[in-house]
This record gives structure tokens, C-alpha cells and sequence, in this order.
């Protein structure tokens, strides 16, 4: 099925998004049922999806250069487009996506000219998988507070620790790993560093199986010996990248929901208009184009509080933590209670296993979890939400 294209004067978007998105519809559905013939398995349909991104010359739209500094630029919109799109056809295949951009971008933003040749050019080819290596069993929300530690003796430091919920985890060929360096217990005292699968004293664990397709797994660090040279940025610093990293995708976050959320508005435009009940299309029915107009309303107010939170980081060029919060927040919700609309218009066809509704039933729970709970994204919307009041009040900036 291709995109229904029900939004096509977005102000926050241009032209190019817009060609974007049609040419990767347009290469999607045929790439992703290739996959899923050819592959078994969400290891093996990961990396093979991945290898296909690269191929095709997707991965290359990860990282821009700016013209005028030759520095790394995101452009979010595109991103925000590639994952919505990719995650209307698949969940797996936004997965493989986006874990190429969030695995590598510290590489991007901090990485030494070393390092980014000796990784950067095989993750945009699909053929080199990252992970990026944060959670841990108790700093999760709170990322602040992880435990795992890097000593540093001689011109190797020597980490020690566990972590957990780690995408990519068992297929990635590096990982990047954020430990304390310091006596600090905040986030001022964690470095970041490149952590090859093959490290002596580096394990993945089991596979942790979850509701949707995801390959996740806790990572074992034990006495293993990282060369100094594979530090990222200053040390001490690690905490700040992997914010600046989280800055720039959990806007796309928003959009993976978006595309899910679009795919089971279509599903249940196509189920109504073709299913006949009373002498008449379930489409007829009051009740059905009440939850239709609810389920509209939902995805086009969740596209424009993505769109617009990318468009402020592209165009404003300043920090969105604001209204990306929001953004991811509110589309992750939007698509929860639209897909479930589409299961409730579909009946029974809604909960057959293995049926797209029922897929992206399954899709959409862990969205509202990963990179920052809904509850936790609310913490942050209210305190960004004072911040900008204060600011007013005292005559620095207009409220929010």
C-alpha cells in the first residue's frame, strides 16, 4: 500500500521533503518485501535491511556537510521523513534506519578524523552496524545515573559495568559505550567511548524479546581494555553528546509514530469503505465517522508538532528539547489511540495475529517508552515551560 498523501501543504516542510518521501515510498515497498522473503528472523532482516539502506544510497542522507564550515549537519526534517515513511511499511525497517544514525552520530558530532574514516564510511553502506550503548537497570530515564566506569591506566582505559535494553545489541559491530571517568556522580563526570564487538572482556547477552520487532540485548563489560584513542570528544564530556544526540532524533521518534499512525488511519479507511453491515458500508455508520474524524485530527496534529519541532532545529538552528519533548509525547500517544481506533473499526480482523493492525498494535507500545517515557517527557515539556515564563517575566524572552 502506498501513502495516502493527506498533508500536502505542510507549511513546515519543503519541496524536497516532499519528493523525498514519495521517492522512498516508492522504494520501500518493494525493499521491504524483499527482505522479508529472502530473511528469516530479526537479526538477520535487520542487517539485511540496513545493507539495503546503504546500497540504495538512503544512509547517505543521515549527515549533511554545511557548505560554509564543512561541519556535520542533521537535517531533521528528512530524517523525520525517511522514518516516517519507512515506519508506515515496516517497523523493522525504521528500526535499521534510525539505529545507523543514533549509533554513529557521536562519531559525527565528536569523533576524531581517525575515527570517523575508520567507521563512518561502512555504517553509511549498511555493512557496518553501531549501537549506542546508554541504559542500564537502574539509569534508564535517569541516564544520569549510570554506574558502569572506564579507569584509565597507560594509554588504555579498562571499563567495568552492564548494560541493558541496548538496540542492535548481539548484530552491531560497535557500540558506543558512555562510562564514568570521573569521582563526579552526575552527569559532569561521563566520558564516551568506541567499543569494538571483538574487545576481549566485551559480552552481549541473551536476546530480550519484547512485544515488536526490535533486536535488544544487555551488554556485559568485565576488565575490557579500550585503547585511549577510542575515547569520543574530552573526557567528561559523554553526558552532553549523548543529550545533543538524543536532541536531534527524539523529534524522530514523533515520526515513526506518525508513520505508524497514518498506516492504520489507511488501514481502516480501506476496511470501512469495503465492509458492508445493516444494508449499508460500516463507512455510513455515525459512530464510524466520528472515530474516523478523531482518529484525522490525531494524525495531522501530531504531524505538525513534528514537523514543526524539526523545523525549528533546521531552520532556527537552536536546541529543540522543548519542543521535541512534546512532539515525541504527543505523536507516541496520538498514534496509541489511533492504531487502537483501527483495531476497534476492524473487529475481529483488528486482532488476528500477524494482521497490520495487529502488528502495529504491538508497534507503537514501545515508542511511548523508549528515549524518555511519556511521564518523563511531561517533566521536562513543564520545566522547559517555567524556564521560558522566568525568562519573560524578567523581560529576556516572549512566553512560550
Amino acid at each position: 500500500m502506498a501513502m495516502f498523501p493527506v498533508f500536502p501543504e505542510d507549511p513546515f516542510v519543503e519541496e524536497r521533503h516532499r519528493q523525498l518521501q514519495r521517492d522512498i515510498d516508492d522504494w520501500a515497498r518493494p525493499a521491504v518485501e524483499r527482505v522479508q522473503a529472502e530473511f528469516e528472523g530479526d537479526m538477520a532482516r535487520s542487517r539485511a535491511f540496513a545493507g539495503a539502506l546503504g546500497e540504495a544510497g538512503w544512509l547517505q542522507r543521515m549527515v549533511g556537510q554545511d557548505g560554509a564550515s564543512g561541519s556535520p549537519r542533521f537535517d531533521v526534517r528528512s530524517l523525520c521523513t525517511i522514518r516516517e515513511t519507512l515506519a508506515y511499511h515496516w517497523s523493522l525497517a525504521d528500526f535499521a534506519f534510525v539505529l545507523q544514525g543514533i549509533g554513529s552520530a557521536c562519531i559525527v558530532l565528536e569523533g576524531s578524523q581517525q575515527q570517523r574514516a575508520r567507521y563512518m564510511p561502512g555504517v553509511l553502506a549498511g555493512t557496518l552496524l553501531p549501537a549506542f550503548a546508554l541504559t542500564e537497570a537502574a539509569a534508564g530515564s535517569d541516564a544520569a545515573s549510570i554506574q558502569t566506569r572506564a579507569e584509565r591506566r597507560g594509554d588504555t582505559f579498562v571499563l567495568n559495568g552492564d548494560k541493558t535494553w541496548i538496540s542492535n545489541g548481539g548484530i552491531a559491530d560497535f557500540y558506543i559505550v558512555f562510562a564514568r571517568t570521573g569521582d563526579a556522580t552526575e552527569w559532569n563526570g561521563i566520558s564516551a567511548f568506541i567499543v569494538d564487538r571483538e574487545t576481549p572482556g566485551f559480552h552481549v547477552g541473551e536476546q530480550i524479546e519484547i512485544v515488536a520487532p526490535h533486536v535488544i540485548a544487555p551488554l556485559e563489560l568485565r576488565d575490557c581494555a579500550v585503547p585511549a584513542g577510542q575515547l569520543l570528544g574530552r573526557e567528561g564530556e559523554g553526558f552532553k553528546l549523548a543529550m545533543g544526540v538524543l536532541d536531534i532524533f527524539r523529534t524522530t521518534v514523533g515520526a515513526a509514530a506518525l508513520g505508524f499512525a497514518r498506516r492504520a488511519l489507511d488501514e481502516a479507511l480501506g476496511h470501512v469503505e469495503r465492509r458492508h453491515l445493516f444494508g449499508q458500508r460500516l463507512f455510513d455508520l455515525q459512530a464510524t465517522k466520528l472515530r474516523l474524524a478523531e482518529m484525522a485530527a490525531d494524525v495531522e496534529a501530531a504531524r505538525l508538532m513534528v514537523y514543526r519541532a524539526a523545523w525549528v532545529r533546521d531552520v532556527l538552528g537552536r536546541r529543540v528539547t522543548y519542543e521535541a519533548s512534546m512532539a515525541k509525547a504527543v505523536a507516541t500517544e496520538n498514534a496509541q489511540r489511533v492504531i487502537d481506533g483501527a483495531v476497534q473499526l476492524l473487529g475481529g480482523l483488528g486482532v488476528k495475529k500477524g494482521s497490520v493492525v495487529e502488528s502495529l498494535y504491538r508497534d507503537i507500545r514501545p515508542l511511548r517508552i523508549y528515549e524518555g517515557a511519556t511521564e518523563v517527557q511531561k517533566l521536562v515539556i513543564a520545566d522547559q515551560l517555567m524556564k521560558r515564563w522566568s525568562q519573560f517575566v524578567e523581560g529576556q524572552a516572549q512566553p512560550a
